[in-house]
């Protein structure tokens, strides 16, 4: 089974990059963020004609989530429950097979920064009170005894692995011990980061910011995850991000990460 993350800035205007994408390494289940289109006009054929099923959340120009899935599902969430929020930011499945059920959810965390210090300690307040409704939930859906898969862009470097120089990001809301404790308290839950988990040492970047030449000079952030519980931790083979699409034409600013573990689940 191999399941992915990628935030596509834009589905809609990476709609070629993403088919191509898909034809060639046909993932089982795709998590999306930044689709920045509203529900309905996703780009439902072309997901369709590969064999996915399709669940969306989606607003105007900004945000938005989708789950792009071989498998059977019912959608169990859309926003976080309980927590009051304008932004588009966490669809999740419940995925039915013959011998297996597990939650899976697309995650897209607030990215907190602004040039403005007061906007910014707003928008970091708002990130932290995201992650704890995301925390909330989390902890309810363990509490079914159900496998949980989550992937998405989570806004957040948690070593200095994870980001090409640390000094220059210390302490903003991408960068600090406060995210990265809430980041520390959904993992404590049981849920395991799948590219740390087998490259405890590598940088693994997933992000290259369009300008100063970024990628060229990989001057990139490990900001893309994919977490699951031990069920699925078992059975990891390999996370890697796939570098590819970044360097196709129009390419979104980040590249997916793809996990694969033993066994398809039919």
């Amino acid at each position: 089974m191999k399941i992915a993350t990628y935030n596509i800035n834009s589905v809609r205007a990476r709609a070629t990059n993403l088919y191509e994408w898909l034809k060639r390494y046909n993932p089982d289940i795709v998590f999306l963020q930044e689709i920045k289109c509203e529900t309905e006009n996703f780009i439902y054929f072309e997901c369709e004609s590969l064999g996915y099923k399709v669940a969306v959340l989606g607003q105007k120009s900004y945000n938005g989530v989708a789950i792009l899935s071989k498998y059977n599902f019912t959608v169990t969430a859309q926003n976080i429950p309980h927590f009051a929020d304008d932004a588009m930011r966490y669809i999740e499945i419940l995925v039915t097979q013959e011998h297996q059920k597990f939650y899976a959810a697309s995650v897209y965390v607030p990215n907190g920064c602004s040039p403005d210090a007061i906007t910014q300690q707003q928008k970091l307040q708002y990130k932290l009170n995201w992650l704890d409704g995301l925390y909330a939930h989390l902890k309810d859906l363990h509490s079914t005894n159900l496998p949980i898969v989550l992937g998405g862009d989570f806004n957040v470097m948690m070593t200095e692995l994870d980001v090409y120089d640390s000094a220059r990001f210390k302490n903003t809301p991408l960068y600090t011990k406060d995210v990265q404790d809430k980041i520390i308290a959904i993992q404590n839950l049981g849920l395991h980061d799948c590219f740390r988990t087998l490259h405890p040492s590598d940088e693994g970047y997933t992000f290259w910011d369009y300008t100063a030449n970024s990628f060229v000079t990989n001057s990139g952030l490990r900001i893309d995850y994919i977490f699951v519980t031990a069920e699925f931790a078992e059975r990891l083979i390999s996370c890697q991000p796939d570098k590819s699409p970044r360097v196709a034409e129009k390419p979104s600013d980040h590249t997916p990460l793809v996990a694969e573990f033993e066994g398809r689940n039919e």
